[in-house]
Parts: structure tokens; C-alpha cells; sequence
């Protein structure tokens, strides 16, 4: 019998820019060829539906005070840089895919998350959210 697949996202969060500014063109040029021969990997293995870096400025939205915060944001010591978007069977397969990170040996760190189908914590009743989790 076959294992269902499922979604994960792997977050990137950078530590950084001064992580790379040792960092020749031709090793910049080099580790962004190790990004897309992983991306291409993955993609062409059918694990990557897609993914994609994220700019530098963004803005956080809250209730507190009714403003909206632009950024960059100093006070996160590590942003979300980017994301994959995989469909593979278990949380250990989605790890092992993070653990392949050209990034990680510059300080990124990736974290693996299972997508819900709804938000787990207004899903109907504790027993909903019971049976939702030992699906996963």
C-alpha cells in the first residue's frame, strides 16, 4: 500500500546578509547554482510543487495600535528568506529534503512544517482535532 502524500513547507531563515559578504562572485554565482540544481531536483522528482525567495521588506500587520509595520524588521533575529512548498510522505522525508540545504553551512536555518487543511486551533471540537492529528 502506498503512503498518502502530504504537504510541508520548509521555511528558510536566513541569519543574515554579513553571512555572505565574505563570499567571492564566483561563490556567490556557485551556491545560487546549488540552489537551482536542488530546486530542479526536487521539481523534476515531482516532491516540489514550488518556491520561491521572498524580498527584504514586507510590512507586519497587527491589531495592537492598528498600524501596519514596515520593514525590514531589526527586531527578527532571523527572517523568513524563502520557502518550498514539498508533497512528500512523512515529516522525516520533508527533513531529509531540508538536511540537503545548500544554505545551511552559511547559517540558515530551515524549518519543516506540516500544511494543515484547516487552522488547528479552530478546528470544531478536541476530538476533531484528536483525529487530525493522529492522521499526521
Amino acid at each position: 500500500m502506498d503512503t498518502p502524500l502530504k504537504p510541508y513547507l520548509l521555511l528558510f531563515r536566513d541569519a543574515g546578509a554579513e553571512q555572505y559578504k565574505s563570499l567571492s562572485l564566483d561563490q556567490r554565482q556557485a551556491l545560487l547554482a546549488e540552489w537551482n540544481a536542488w530546486y530542479d531536483r526536487l521539481a523534476t522528482a515531482g516532491l516540489l510543487n514550488h518556491g520561491h525567495p521572498l524580498e527584504p521588506e514586507g510590512r507586519i500587520v497587527t491589531a495592537r495600535g492598528e498600524r501596519d509595520i514596515d520593514g525590514p524588521f531589526a527586531e527578527t533575529k532571523e527572517a523568513v528568506g524563502g520557502y518550498f512548498y514539498l508533497t512528500v510522505a512523512s515529516l522525516d522525508e520533508a527533513t531529509a529534503i531540508a538536511r540537503q540545504c545548500p544554505g545551511l553551512r552559511f547559517g540558515i536555518t530551515v524549518e519543516v512544517r506540516p500544511v494543515a487543511e484547516v487552522c488547528p486551533v479552530l478546528r470544531s471540537s478536541p476530538e476533531a482535532r484528536l483525529d487530525a492529528l493522529s492522521r499526521n
